[in-house]
Parts: structure tokens; sequence; C-alpha cells
């Protein structure tokens, strides 16, 4: 049997037709046998550099036959992979991206051959003519946003595939994607939420479930998925567990939060207690957003989008997004007080940064106009209520559970 040669390995010559060819060892079969890489140039001198940037890319790589896949093949395996980690939803909308733009372009060509040049193309196709099936009058091309999405997708499996051995480096850490243009953050002002809380509190059904979501930001998914076995009365506090979604085919299931920092305990301010404590005595539903037609489910989360518009619309309010009433909590904390360390913890952020570069507007010399933009209003209806979070240490006032 011959003897194993190690990865890194090789050999030059001098070819018929002039030019020079040469090889590493870059991994190796399951039989044992060598993998080899082939690098071609005009003259020695050229080779040599070559050989020299290939043996050093591949330092510590010891590729197997499955490196000989290619990237569409990877991808189905990826995301398999990832079947345990993404919630359903978001495992969609990859595989989506996937099989609509990058497989039909980029998906034959073997995983170990993929370039930072191939994903700059890709991206700029994608950018003139990237939509699959574009109305009429609608441009071609994708948004700068979606082309970056696409990258960072891409660039997480192909992370995978070098975590696992399976390629030298990532081609997209080399490749600058679109910027992604993020559409200006919509708050209710001062005004508005005194129109809004006065549309509310004519409504017995939808009160304590829209104060609730302006007292603490919560994901719409998050708080209809609220059970009383989550609310520590002891604490004065809520344990966010899990999210409400939709599977293919309709099916509201409760999952996983979004991220291991969503799964998280966050105090509440007392009126608040005091609202779940009086809704609890009263209630019959292990759920605490109920559906109002069935106490046995909990609330479905498009029928709180639903009834949210229609407030808006009987208020003569801007036309908002439910997250917006999220970031309208967020805005009022930061300008508050609330240190962004504390505030990621109660939004159930990963990382604190996030949270500053998400609403970077209520920071630095922009701080003052955020807070006359919503300015005691909150206040007016808490109180001093905001001050367990603004008094707590970091870390303990919204720790992950």
């Amino acid at each position: 049997m011959a003897k194993r040669r190690p990865s890194g390995d090789g050999m030059v010559r001098k070819r018929e037709d002039g030019r020079w060819e040469g090889r590493i060892v870059v991994g190796h079969k399951e039989n044992g046998s060598s993998i080899f890489r082939y690098i071609y140039a005009d003259n020695q001198k050229e080779l040599t550099a070559k050989l020299r940037q290939n043996i050093d890319a591949y330092q510590g790589i010891d590729l197997t036959d499955q490196s000989r896949m290619t990237l569409s093949e990877w991808l189905d395996i990826w995301l398999e992979q990832m079947t345990v980690t993404l919630r359903p939803s978001t495992l969609n909308h990859y595989r989506r991206d996937m099989e609509h733009h990058v497989k039909p372009r980029l998906g034959a060509k073997p995983l170990t051959q993929l370039t930072a040049t191939d994903l700059r193309k890709l991206y700029d196709t994608l950018k003139r003519n990237g939509r699959v099936k574009p109305r009429p009058g609608q441009d071609r091309g994708l948004s700068s946003t979606t082309v970056h999405s696409i990258h960072t997708t891409l660039h997480h499996a192909l992370k995978t595939a070098r975590d696992q051995g399976l390629i030298p480096i990532n081609p997209a850490d080399e490749v600058d994607p679109p910027k992604a243009i993020h559409q200006p953050m919509k708050i209710l002002n001062e005004e508005q939420l005194d129109t809004f809380m006065d549309v509310i509190r004519r409504d017995a059904t939808w009160y304590d479930f829209f104060y609730t979501e302006l007292t603490t930001g919560l994901r719409r998914g998050e708080i209809c998925g609220l059970m009383w076995s989550d609310f520590d009365e002891r604490d004065d506090a809520l344990k966010i567990n899990r999210t409400l979604h939709r599977e293919k085919g309709g099916r509201l299931v409760a999952g996983d939060t979004k991220t291991y920092a969503g799964t998280r305990k966050i105090v509440l301010p007392p009126s608040t207690v005091v609202l779940l404590r009086e809704r609890k005595y009263k209630s019959f539903s292990p759920w605490i957003f109920h559906d109002p037609l069935r106490p046995e489910a909990p609330m479905n989360p498009d029928s709180a989008y639903r009834q949210l518009k229609k407030f808006l619309a009987e208020a003569g309010l801007p036309n908002i997004r439910f997250h917006d009433l999220r970031h309208t909590f967020s805005t009022h904390a930061l300008s508050s007080g609330v240190d962004a360390k504390t505030l990621a913890g109660i939004l159930g952020h990963t990382k604190a940064s996030f949270t500053l570069d998400t609403y970077t507007h209520t920071t630095g010399d922009m701080q003052k106009r955020a807070a006359d933009i919503v300015g005691g209003f909150l206040t007016d209806y808490l109180g001093e209520e905001m001050k367990p979070w603004q008094s707590a240490e970091s870390g303990e006032t919204a720790a992950s559970a």
C-alpha cells in the first residue's frame, strides 16, 4: 500500500504545450488516496507563487470526498442541519432565497471552486435581474436589502462548510455585499399615543393586551404565546419562553423564541402587574391573552395585527406595523435612562450593540429629539414605573432564563 501523502505535499512539471502545472494534496478520500488541487501558470515563477498561496490557504485543511459536492448539494445539507436551531418560518425564508436566487445561478458549481468573484457576479445579477415574477411596472432587480440578506445566509452556510473542513476559506469573507437600506423607524408620538390609549381604553377585550404590549415591547408572537405559568407574581415578572407562529399550511403552533437570548425574564411595571393579577383572577384560560371566542386557544397573532389596524384607522393614526409598538416602547425606555444592556435583555436581543445600532436615534446628540417625541407620555400613565429598569444593575432586571 502506498504511503499516505500529507496535505500540502505537491509537485511541479512543465507540460508539452509549454505551460507549467502544479498540484498539491488538499485532502484524502475514504480509502486514503489523495485529493489534489491543480494549478496552472505560463511560467515557473508564476506557478511557484500560486502554489505558495494555495499551500498557505490549505494549511491545516484535510478535505474529504464530501468536499467534491456542489454548492446546491451543500445548501440542502446545511438547511437540514439548521432545522434544529431555526424557526420554521426562518428556515423557509432561507430555503426560498436559495432555491430562487442562488441555486439556479451557482448551484452546479463545486463547493471548493466557489470564489469571491462568483459571489460578486451573483449579487450584481440579482440587483439587475433577480426578481422571479415581477409585477407589471415593477423593477426586475432585487433591492439592496434583499441581496444583503441573501449574502448573510450564504455567508452563514459557507462558514459552516469551512468549520466542518469542507472548504479551506469562506469566499463570502472577501465580499462586501450591497448595503441594506433600512426604512426610517416609525413610532407613535406623544399626541398619537394619547389618542391610541383613548381608543383602546374603550375596548374591554383588547385594552389589557395592548397596554401590556406598550409596557413590555414584546414581539407579537411572544405576547400571544404568554401563559399564566409565565407570570411570576412573587417577582413581578414575566418569563418569555415561547412564541407563536404559523407553519406551512396555516396551522398555529407554539415554538422556541427567536434566539437563545429571546428566552428571558423581564421585570414588569407595577401597573402592568396589577392589570395581570386582576385579569388572572377572572380568567378560565391557561393563556394570558386567549382567543376571544375560544378561551382554550391562544390569541391569534393575525387577529392582534388586524385589531391594531382597526384601532389605528378608528383613531386616524398612521398605519404603523405591530412591531412599531415595540419600537415605541424601546425609544421611550432609552430616552428615559434605561441603559442599552438592560434594554437588550428586556427585548431579547443577543447583544446590546444591536440594540444601540437599532435605536441609535435615541442616543448622543439625537436623544433630546427622541425624548421630545415620546417625552412624558408613558410616564404620565406609569408614574415612577420605569424605575425598576432605570435603577437595576446590568443583567439583573432582564436576566436570560
